[in-house]
């Protein structure tokens, strides 16, 4: 099932989910390994790397987001009261909008950057600055944006794993089970 049912996650968002997981997390790594790095040359090649799955990250999150809007939402699972059920939109909302701002902070601190770095998206094509002033203070402003965008959303994507795996060993409803599998019939037991 590629698309979203009453009950289930379907295939499409499924994928959106996992490959955006994936890429914050190695975009994390990547992040604080750039910062570790001595050689001038590999942390050039390490950076580049940051900008191209960054873009990355951003047109998923886009057509994440675009896809979001088709979509029938499923049911919430019976187990959640309504300060949960809350709480889920809060979180699933701020991590939308966060996915979104993140890699445009990082964007804008490359723009304003006053290096002047061409940012290559996997050595294929140059993606041009936004129209920024390059100057010292905007980039210092950008590189803080950037970085404490990454903390938040770390912190809300750890939020978000601990309630999931929370509803999965803890209250064994269909909470995370939604987001593994799309089509079977969620009462069968997990195989």
């Amino acid at each position: 099932m590629l698309r979203n049912g009453n009950e289930t996650f379907g295939l499409v968002t499924i994928l959106f989910h996992w490959i955006i997981a994936l890429l914050f997390i190695g975009q994390l790594v990547l992040g604080v390994t750039t910062q570790w790095v001595h050689s001038m040359a590999l942390q050039f090649v390490l950076i580049q790397w940051h900008k191209s799955f960054g873009f990355l990250l951003l047109g998923l999150s886009i057509l994440r987001l675009a896809w979001a809007g088709t979509q029938t939402r499923p049911r919430a699972v019976a187990t959640l009261g309504k300060v949960e059920r809350f709480a889920a939109w809060v979180v699933q909302s701020l991590l939308y909008l966060l996915l979104l701002a993140l890699p445009m902070a990082g964007w804008a601190l490359v723009s304003s950057s006053t290096l002047d770095v061409p940012s290559f998206a996997f050595n294929l094509v140059i993606i041009p600055d936004l129209p920024l002033v390059r100057s010292e203070a905007g980039e210092n402003f950008w590189r803080g944006a950037h970085l404490w965008l990454a903390y938040g959303t770390a912190a809300l994507v750890a939020g978000h794993m601990g309630a999931a795996l929370r509803h999965h060993f803890w209250v064994g409803d269909n909470v995370l089970k939604r987001m593994l599998r799309p089509s079977r019939e969620l009462d069968e037991p997990w195989r």
